[in-house]
Parts: C-alpha cells; structure tokens; sequence
C-alpha cells in the first residue's frame, strides 16, 4: 500500500470508527440498562412571581421565578406549607417540574382538597414548588452562565424565604447540573436538603472551559464538609448525556452523602435516561413523598433518615430497638435441619423455629411477599408483618428471643414470567416487590443450641413466606479477563435446593469500559419454566450504589449484560472494585433452576461504552497530532528548506514517520500507573492499553478527514475569489494606521462586548478566506523565468536522513515559489484553528443562545480576556497580506527555537486534555503568541512582511 493510500485507508476507518461508536452507543442505550418507566399524568398551571423583580436581583430581567400549582387539587394561596425549589439543568425548563409537583400534591391529598388518610394524623404541610427559569441557558458549557443562574437561585431562595414564617428552611431539588447549582449554594443554613437527579458532581460532561472546573473544585470542598444532607440519584447506562460514574457521591455518614441508582431504587428497578429522571412515575412518586417527609423534620440525621427511607440504597435498615421476648409453650412450631420454610396464604399467627446447624457458618435466606419486614416492604403492603429473632431454649420448654439484625435487607423485583423486564412504558408497580432480609451466622460450638425463629403477625391469607437455614452456597472462579478473549467461560452451578447461590469471578475487571454478556442455561426449557413464588433472579451488585436485576426465567441462551459505572476514567473515587460478583435467587423449586451460566465479553455493548467516555480524548489528541505535523513543517523552515510542503504530503508524512511510533509510544505509556486524571485515565490497566493505539489512529484519521472537509469548504470561497483575480496592488510593507485602527477597535469589542471566542471564530474565517483566495493555491510546478526548470511539490521526496524534502537545486521563480509556499504554510495552519474550535464553540453557542434569549443583561463575565485571541488576529492578519516567507527563524532563537514549544502543546493535548481540554488552547494560544513575537514580530510592527522589494504584485 502506497503512503498516500495508507492515508486515505486511515481516514475512512476513523469514519468507520465513529459510525461503529455511534451505533453501539444506541445500542447500549435499548440493551444494556432498559427503561421501564410509566409516564406521569397532571393537571398544571404556573403562576409567575412578578414581585421577585430588580428590587431581589439584578437578573430580574434574564431569569424568572415560578409557582406550580396543580388545577383543581389546591388553591393559588400560600398558605402554612413547606417551600421546595426546583432547579433544572443544562438547556432545562421550569416547567419540568409538574411531574415531581403534581406526584406530591396527589399524595398528599385523596381528591381536590380533601387530606390523604396517610397524612390526617401526621403533622406533615403540603409543599409549595417553586421553579427558576434559566430560558434554557446552556450552562453546561460556561462557566460565568452557571454563576449567573446560582446568583439568582440565591436570591430567589430569600425571597421565596420572605413569604414564610421566620427560620423556615427550603428543600432544593436538582436535575442535571441544576445539582451542581444547589450544591453550589452551599453552605446555607436556609436550606434543609438537596436531591439532585442525573447530577454529575465529579466530572463536568464538557470540559473546555475553566471556570466550570473552579467550580467543581469548590462544591468538593463542600460535599466533604458541608452538613447539609445530599443524596443523588443516578439513570445509569440509560442516561446518554452523562456518564453516571460521574453522578456518584462517596458515602458519608457525617455529612449524610448518599448515591442510589434507578436500577436499585427500590419500586423503580430500571434504567432512567436524562430527561425521563424528572418524569418518571418510579422515580418522580418517590421523590416527592421523601420532600413531603422532609417538611416535618427538624434535625439533620432525621432528614437523612427520611431521604434513606425513601430513596433506600440497598445497605440501609431501620433500627430495632425491641425487647427480648419469651416464646411459651403452643406458640410456636419447631422445623427439622435442612428444612425450608413454606408458607402459602398464611393465617395463623405463630413463631417457626429453625435449628442452627453446627459445623460452618450458615446463612439465613428469607423472602416475604407482600408483607413487610422491619417496616421494609412495598408501597401499600398487606397487613402480614413478619420478625426475625435469635433465640436459645430455656429449662421449661420455652425459648428466649431477641430481635435478628439483618446483614441485607431490601425490596426485590418479581418480575412476571414471559414478559420483559422492566416492562417498556410501564415498569413496576410501586406495589410489587418481595422484601429479601438474610443474616450470616455463627453455627454454635458451645452452651445451648440456637434456633432462628420466623415469627408472623397480622396473617390475612395473602401473600407468602419462604425462608432457609442452610450453609453458604459460593461458587469461586479464577477466571482472568484474557481468558475471555479466546470466548466464553461456562460455570456449572451446584445441584442443591439453596434459596441464594453466589457465584464470584474474583479476578475479573470491574470497569466502565466493559462489560460481560451472561448467558444462563436452565434445566427446563420454554415455556415449562414457571415458578409459583420468586421468578429465580439474577442480582449484580457492581458498585455500593449501584445493583442490577435480571430475571434467569428467559429462554435458553438469553443474554443478559452485565456492567457497572465505578471505577471509570477520569473519575477519582476512593471505591475500588474488582471482580464481578453475582447472586442467584431462588424460591425452592427445581423447575427454573440455572445449571449452567456462560460468560463472555459483550463487545458491541464494550465499544459502546468507549464513545461517550473518550470524546473529549480523541479531540485533544487530534490537537496534539496536528501540532507534531507543525513541528515537522517548521523543521523545514528552521532547516531552510525551499519548498513548503502541502498538507497531504505533511500527513503523508507523518503517517510514514511518526505514526506508528506515537501509537507504539501510546501503548507503552497506557500501562504506566499514572494518576486517574490523566492520558486514559485508567491508571495503567494493561487489557486497556490497545485502547491508546485506537484512538491515536482514530484521531489521525479524523485528522486526515477533516482536511478534506476543509478543502471541500474552500472550494466555493476558491470561486468566489476569481472575481478578484488579475487585480493589481502594491504590498503593504509596515504596520499602516489602518491596520492599528482596525485590531484596537476588534480587541476594545473583546475586552468590552464580544467573547474572545467570537473573535477566534472570525480570525478562522479570515484565514479561510486567505487560504482560498491565495494566488496560485494548488499549483505543484514553478518555472523558472526562463520557463526552461520544472519543479513539482508532489514529487518532492524525503531523501535526506528520511526527514526533510529535498530541493532541487534548479533555479526558480522565487516569487511565486514563495506564495505556493506560504499557501502551504496557511493551510496547515487553517488545520491547526479548525481543530480548536470545538474548544472554543461551545461558549460562542452560549453567547448567541443568551443574545437571543436575554440580549445584552448580562456581560460574559471571563470571556474578555483580549491576550486569548490576539495572537491568532495578528497572526492571521499578517498572514493575509504578506507575500515574503510567513515566517523565518531569527537571531534570538540561536539557542532554542521557537518551534520547539510545539512539543508543550503536544505534551498537553495527550496527557492533560482528555479531562481538562481547556489547557490545550491555553498551550496552544501561548506556542502562536511566541512565534508572533519572535517570528514575525519585528517585520510586522517596525520593519516589512517581506524582504522583497515593494513592487506591485499580480494576483
């Protein structure tokens, strides 16, 4: 394969690449974490607050301030109730609050204005929604924009404050990076709780401004010590808009700090996208009676009790604080070793007693269907209330009982046999569910024997109960990840009647960036399989906030995928997990039992987890290949070669030299144990070094692709551009007065009305238009003025140390030699800005989005900082009139050249940028203003842009 086609093959497979990220990020999104959501239905009206104006905040005339009030369910007063504010996120609306609002007041009340019976002999208030609108600002992407809206949330806080008694605090609710605006408002004694919903408190989803990271770094101070209870809830896979690694908060209990994901919410039991966590019924039900709760408590380790009731992480359990009781003679029923406890319908109240065996540690295994277990059950259970104690006989025939503390205690899903789960556009019922309680113990070696006692209180005849005393059943496989690359692994389950089954894969990865397909194998095929009691399920607990629940009631060879969202890169998190670890659970039949499961890497659901981590990394890298190529082409320049190489024979090149050692060098630092933060942001996990190769050749191919796009752009200025050709003029040779009029008045507007970024968009736009209006652009051959020497660029072939283009010695016309070269010379360049503006667009969006929305209310306050964009104004303002060489190694460069802070960029882009990409363009912006200082700095302000004579030029 020639070098010019191994360049084209490169940049098509970057485009392939990214057709293979996009679609396996769909279908990550239907596959791997399903929603189950049920929509939610209201009846809303807003009521704007009109007296919250100028006299509050200066914003009074960019943001407003609403009141939710559902039509007919309450009136328009306020009125002894308990205030919340909804805060939306990134390009939100206030009117998502209606979901969360409606669900509370539905509640709260049975039918327009008549007091639930769950609240008539509580002291709980009804709760007043308020709302910030931010005219859907984009203040994901800006800094300055996201201390606007907190400015304003806070004033609105204490006006809100101003119409309830004194000392009233507010619940904040906050979705998306509304979170971060809450946490933000910290520390406050105003403020009573925060829920944040898809929330990414550690890593900002875009990463090109620096303001946005002050303030992350200022809410981690406050998440460590800031008393206020936070607790966050997460979509998972679902959420394709942020990472949900990102979303999860390490968990404190002082201050309370809790993450829950959908998918282990209790009741909800399913993936939740972005903008569905603020509407779906599973979720929005739950967060709107937590607020209710809140209302009433008074001290923080009461709130944190209601948010852990409410919205329960699988490792919360009420106290038990109940007394010892003697167990009489007749009231209770003694079962033989190995017995598993059934109970159908129960009507009787009795105590069953399980012998503790002796010999191992056992594990007691206990489900209860609709009924409850230390105040753990479903959403409007039965009246069935079941205990658990820990007793030991005494002389006449009676047993002394404490109360058992469980070990895990929680509401698990079960799911109907022959339909999806969760079941698309409905999900579970807030009613359903199985309360699991299990509790490791110590099998007796001295004194009395122990019994397990299951004691049933209020037995109606619904429902059931199974529970089993038996050894700990765990199967352990050493299986390493490289193992799953030559394909499946099968695990034989053992033939026993165990309630629970664990199966643990110690060794394997437990990470982000992949995941495993399991594939269960069960004795009895189809339709055959039906359990009467708890449809056998499949539990994987990857993280301490995040479990997921797959039913092993599917046909034969069903996949199921397996994945987690910690650790991740770029995410410093003190949790370290490794190795995946799985729970079957069983109700005691043989009929759905698994005998087989099989293991693999899930690769399409692998890849697709890649896209939405590795964004960022690829441009930034692209960043950094493109500075290598500026190097080279300086290098020419410095070593004073006469042609200037085009910008396919430059990524030629660099495909042919410097290609394969960067992604050999990528793959050799992957496995460096750097910090989190940086290059990868794997920490040196040797299975995700190949990654490095990948993406650097990804990016180089986008590289290449987005120099066609180029060139196709350029193409209809290039026509545009004849109708000036053949015009005279005469070379400008100093810095004219024009000139200086014209940058003084671009670089007043930065300082004072525009963003720099929009000034950086014009510099790309006037070089584009430089480049396409350049005379002779494309030419390969000069002649000589004799017209006798013929010299072509593409012919031009690196001979000399394998490095530079040899010149032919031949005489020239110089005059256009030197255009052909400096439109070479443009167009790298051209490459080079093109590559910056993703890190520079995101704030000209918001500034055309504010303009739009709000006009000039507000000033883009960090955006004017006129030494971020003057070096490309004089860069490309030199280069559109200069016909002498563009630039030209001087005398105080006789130690290090300037082209050599090219490598700081490159350094930069590939360690540094994939987290903080905003550090590319800083470096970048620092290597242009030092060749416009030392390059073309003393012709362009006291001396000529060229050493030729002025003369006039043909164009």
């Amino acid at each position: 394969m020639t070098h010019a086609k191994a360049t084209i093959f490169l940049g098509l497979f970057s485009l392939v690449s990214v057709v293979i990220l996009y679609l396996s990020t769909l279908d990550v999104q239907n596959n791997l974490s399903p929603q189950g959501c049920r929509m939610s239905r209201m009846s809303p009206s807003y009521i704007l607050q009109t007296e919250f104006n100028a006299s509050w905040t200066s914003l009074a005339n960019r943001y407003s301030l609403w009141l939710y009030r559902e039509v007919g369910w309450e009136s328009n007063m306020i009125h002894g109730s308990q205030p919340v504010l909804f805060i939306p996120g990134n390009a939100g609306s206030s009117r998502q609050v209606r979901s969360i609002s409606s669900s509370a007041v539905r509640q709260f009340y049975s039918s327009p204005h008549l007091l639930s019976q769950a609240f008539e002999s509580t002291s709980f208030k009804p709760l007043d929604f308020f709302a910030v609108e931010f005219n859907e600002d984009l203040s994901a992407f800006h800094g300055p924009t996201m201390e606007s809206e907190t400015a304003y949330t806070a004033d609105a806080i204490a006006y809100i404050l101003s119409m309830y008694p004194p000392n009233t605090p507010i619940i904040i609710l906050g979705h998306s990076m509304g979170g971060i605006i809450a946490t933000s408002l910290l520390p406050s004694d105003k403020i009573s709780a925060i829920i944040t919903m898809s929330t990414p408190h550690l890593l900002p989803p875009a990463r090109f401004d620096q303001r946005i990271d002050r303030i992350y770094d200022r809410n981690k101070l406050v998440l460590e010590s800031d008393p206020t209870p936070i607790l966050s809830i997460c979509g998972g896979a679902t959420d394709m808009m942020i990472p949900s690694e990102s979303c999860i908060l390490e968990r404190m209990d002082a201050p309370f700090r809790r993450t829950v994901f959908s998918s282990a919410l209790e009741g909800a039991w399913t993936g939740v996208g972005h903008r569905e966590m603020v509407w779906c019924h599973q979720i929005r039900w739950r967060v709107a009676r937590a607020a209710l709760e809140l209302g009433d408590a008074t001290s923080v380790e009461r709130r944190g009790t209601v948010l852990d009731r409410w919205l329960r992480d699988r490792s919360w359990f009420p106290p038990i604080g109940a007394p010892p009781q003697l167990l009489e003679r007749d009231s209770y029923r003694i079962l033989s070793e190995n017995e598993q406890l059934v109970l159908d319908r129960p009507r009787v109240r009795e105590t069953y007693l399980l012998p503790v065996l002796s010999g191992p540690s056992t594990k007691l295994t206990l489900y209860v269907s609709q009924g409850s277990v230390l105040a753990i059950s479903p959403h409007n259970p039965g009246p069935l209330d079941v205990s658990v104690l820990l007793c030991q006989a005494t002389d006449d025939e009676a047993f002394e009982c404490e109360s058992l503390e469980p070990s895990v205690l929680k509401l698990i899903p079960n799911p109907n046999p022959g339909i999806p789960f969760p079941v698309p556009h409905e999900g579970s019922d807030e009613s359903e569910g199985v309360v699991l309680f299990e509790v490791d113990l110590l099998s007796p070696r001295q004194g009395r024997p122990k019994w397990v006692g299951i004691r049933l209180d209020r037995a109606d005849g619904f429902g059931w109960v199974i529970a089993q005393l038996a050894p700990e059943t765990i199967v352990v496989r050493d299986v390493k990840i490289t193992t799953l690359l030559a394909g499946g692994v099968l695990t034989h389950l053992p033939d026993t009647r165990a309630l629970h089954i664990s199966v643990h894969f110690p060794e394997l990865l437990s990470n982000a960036l992949i995941v495993y397909r399991l594939s269960p194998r069960i004795s009895t095929p189809g339709n055959g399989c039906k359990e009467k009691y708890l449809s056998p399920l499949l539990v994987h607990k990857s993280h301490p906030a995040e479990t997921h629940y797959f039913p092993l009631r599917l046909t034969p060879h069903r996949d199921i995928l397996l994945h987690t969202h910690g650790p991740a890169p770029y995410i410093d998190t003190a949790v370290s997990v490794r190795g995946v670890y799985l729970d079957l659970l069983f109700s005691g039949g043989d009929d759905c039992r698994a005998d087989v499961i099989d293991l693999e890497i899930a690769w399409t659901a692998t890849v697709g987890r890649w896209a939405s981590r590795y964004f960022t990394t690829i441009i930034s890298w692209a960043i950094g290949i493109v500075s290598l190529i500026m190097l080279e082409l300086w290098k020419t320049s410095d070593k004073g070669i006469v042609v200037t190489p085009m910008v396919t024979q430059s990524l030629d090149f660099f495909c042919r030299r410097r290609l394969l050692a960067l992604m050999l060098g990528s793959f050799v630092f992957s496995v460096v144990p750097v910090p989190v933060n940086y290059f990868l942001g794997t920490k040196g996990e040797p299975f995700f070094s190949p990654l490095a190769p990948l993406f650097m050749a990804v990016a180089y191919g986008l590289v290449v692709v987005s120099y066609w796009f180029l060139f196709a752009f350029l193409w209809p200025l290039r026509l545009l551009s004849k109708f000036s050709l053949g015009r005279s003029h005469r070379e400008i040779i100093s810095f004219s007065r024009g000139t200086a009029v014209s940058m003084s008045l671009i670089l007043f507007l930065v300082f004072l009305v525009i963003p720099w970024q929009v000034a950086f968009l014009g510099c790309w736009f006037v070089h584009a238009v430089t480049c396409a209006s350049s005379p002779r652009r494309g030419n390969n051959s000069f002649k000589s003025p004799s017209g006798s020497v013929m010299i072509s660029l593409m012919d031009s072939h690196p001979h000399t140390n394998g490095e530079e283009l040899d010149v032919t010695t031949e005489p020239v016309d110089q005059s256009s030699l030197q255009i052909a070269n400096n439109y070479n010379h443009n167009m790298h360049l051209l490459l080079l800005m093109t590559w910056l503006l993703p890190l520079a667009a995101p704030v000209l969006v918001v500034w055309i989005r504010t303009l739009v929305t709000a006009g000039f209310t507000t000033p883009f306050d960090g955006d004017h900082f006129v030494l971020n964009v003057a070096p490309f104004l004089f860069l490309v303002d030199f280069a559109s009139r200069t016909t002498g060489p563009l630039f030209e190694k001087t005398r105080l460069e006789r130690i290090v050249s300037v082209r050599w802070s090219l490598l700081v960029v490159t350094v930069v882009a590939f360690v540094y940028g994939p987290k903080q990409a905003y550090l590319v363009f800083d470096a970048t912006k620092l290597v242009v203003g030092l060749m416009v200082v030392f390059r073309i700095g003393t012709r362009y302000w006291a001396g000529s842009f060229s050493s030729a004579s002025t003369r006039p030029i043909r164009q």
